[in-house]
């Protein structure tokens, strides 16, 4: 045979081997070699990554915890205010919104590390089995919690628990050497955003709302019909500190004060429609005068009833520029029990603003340093160094000029009070003294002291003792030496706050914040205008200082 021929035909056959070998090696590498390649669909890079790592990586991993971690760094690559809720957190986030959850009723502090009770819930499951302030709690279920450094998180945790479960606890009260046992059947402590109403001054009701739940608004109107009795026809109301909430609850609050028709805010976003809010004419106060009181941290729900009020030119905002949080979050619960709070829309307020400060994406630490930057500027002590060059102007319903992006502009602006500020009275602050002093004060002489029956009259005795050299020792104690000259500038303020924390031990915040504000400049300002008849906004209110 030629070799022509035998060419030809053993040919086939060398050229069947080499795919048969190609396929074979190409089949081991594909299977074996950590350099292959993985062929994606769109949107499963993630998911290919995780099996890659959970396969091949040199030792084992738990997927869960890395899954876990990687989540919230996904959520920092969108705005600063989508954020993920873990399993174990969900429960405390829900039971701020739903504004309660299942306990034994107490408030408390740590001293020396020592659980002291500050107050009992009246109607509480503690104050039923006779738990009293000033008790010291040093055991909870057999477990010692005195002297042990226990940390808030962990003293939360064993106190609270599902309603109707019972947990012990041994309690030391003062002047007793015997440890009581009591057995508290845990039942639902309610989480109050309003956590004072008032007549600050005469006719003028004060509400401090701390921040928006489910039972805001129910709280708001329970405060308002109580000073409306005692015969209030203007109100104060104090969004200050006040970093937001619950939608729902700024529009309810908001409805209280407008006429019908009036729009209060609407809110959209690529995946939410249009969804407009109008007041209906239900509202209790729609033709009282009204103050609104807001501050940098005055944020989200707080600035919608902010910017309600004034584009509608229903009343005045008196105070510093708000925050600047013009984003909606809705809440996604996935099926292991944690959630996601996305951004899904933008809020705008009625004359089409949305005051939503400026962010880039992936960028939170800049945006976080907003506030800081603020302060250095100067903008907490001077309306002059606001910069409103870049933001677009727009129209309140009668005419006055209002501006988008960076938060609520203030009618009436008001300068932070540093009067009476040292630096000794920042060291007693940082090291929680006044409070401690307040403590120790109210244990000392507590028997006296719950004789007053209401925080008038506590407060006039409280005038006539010398609070102030009690502080200075017990400041020494602490480590914290004497400074007479700073003592003196300061001394007012030092006196003041001893006064509150004391009578809070005895009456709550019903006696803590009317001697806490007594003196608050923005509330002062804000019962002059009322009482000047300027609490209705004019043409020229945007100049007023």
């Amino acid at each position: 045979m030629k070799s022509s021929q035998k060419y030809y035909l053993i040919l086939p056959v060398v050229i069947l081997l080499t795919l048969v070998v190609g396929f074979i090696l190409g089949n081991y590498f594909s299977n074996n070699s950590i350099s292959r390649k993985f062929f994606l669909n769109s949107g499963n890079k993630i998911d290919v990554i995780l099996d890659i790592i959970n396969d091949q990586y040199v030792d084992s991993v738990n997927m869960k915890d890395m899954v876990e971690a990687a989540i919230p760094n996904f959520l920092k690559e969108l705005d600063p205010h989508s954020t993920y809720i873990p399993s174990q957190d969900l429960e405390t986030v829900n039971e701020e919104m739903d504004g309660h959850f299942s306990g034994i009723g107490v408030q408390f502090n740590r001293q020396n590390d020592t659980i002291i009770v500050v107050n009992v819930i009246p109607g509480g499951p503690s104050e039923k089995v006779g738990i009293q302030p000033g008790d010291r709690i040093v055991t909870i279920n057999d477990s010692i919690f005195a002297g042990v450094g226990a940390s808030d998180e962990k003293i939360v945790k064993n106190l609270k628990g599902p309603k109707g479960s019972k947990v012990r606890v041994g309690v030391k009260r003062a002047n007793e050497n015997k440890i009581q046992e009591y057995e508290i059947t845990r039942g639902d402590v309610p989480l109050n955003t309003v956590d004072v109403a008032y007549e600050v001054s005469n006719g003028i009701g004060f509400i401090k709302i701390n921040k928006f739940g489910k039972k805001t608004h129910a709280e708001f109107l329970t405060a308002v019909g109580e000073l409306m009795q005692a015969g209030c026809n203007a109100f104060i109301i104090d969004l200050r500190q006040n970093l937001g909430g619950a939608f729902d609850a700024a529009i309810n609050i908001s409805n209280e004060f407008l006429p019908a028709g009036r729009l209060i805010t609407y809110a959209e976003g690529k995946a939410f429609p249009r969804t407009e809010a109008y007041a209906n004419g239900t509202g209790v106060c729609q033709t009282q005068p009204v103050i609104i009181l807001t501050d940098e941290m005055s944020a989200s729900a707080s600035e919608i009833v902010a910017g309600a009020i004034q584009d509608n030119d229903r009343g005045l905002i008196i105070g510093r520029r708000t925050f600047g949080k013009g984003l909606v979050q809705t809440q996604l619960d996935l099926s292991d029990g944690s959630a996601i709070r996305l951004t899904t829309a933008r809020y705008y307020t009625p004359s089409g603003r949305c005051i939503q400060k400026n962010y880039e994406l992936g960028k939170g630490t800049e945006y976080e340093l907003d506030l800081i930057n603020r302060f250095n500027h100067g903008e907490f002590d001077s309306k002059d160094s606001i910069n409103l060059a870049g933001y677009k102007q727009f129209k309140t319903v009668m005419g006055r000029p209002v501006y988008d992006g960076g938060g609520v502009m203030p009618d009436i602006f008001i300068p932070r009070d540093t009067a009476g500020m040292t630096s000794y009275y920042s060291l007693l602050l940082q090291n929680a003294v006044i409070q401690g002093y307040a403590f120790k004060y109210s244990d000392q002489y507590r028997e006296k002291l719950n004789k007053f029956t209401n925080y008038k009259k506590l407060w006039d005795y409280l005038k006539t003792q010398p609070l102030l050299d009690g502080v200075v020792q017990y400041a020494e104690t602490k480590g914290i030496r004497p400074r007479p000259v700073l003592i003196n500038i300061s001394s007012g303020l030092i006196t003041n706050l001893t006064q509150a924390y004391i009578v809070r031990n005895f009456f709550d915040d019903d006696g803590f914040y009317p001697i806490y504000f007594h003196k608050d400049p923005v509330i002062m300002k804000a019962i002059d205008v009322i009482n000047k008849g300027e609490a209705f906004p004019t043409l020229q209110e945007d100049t007023k200082e």
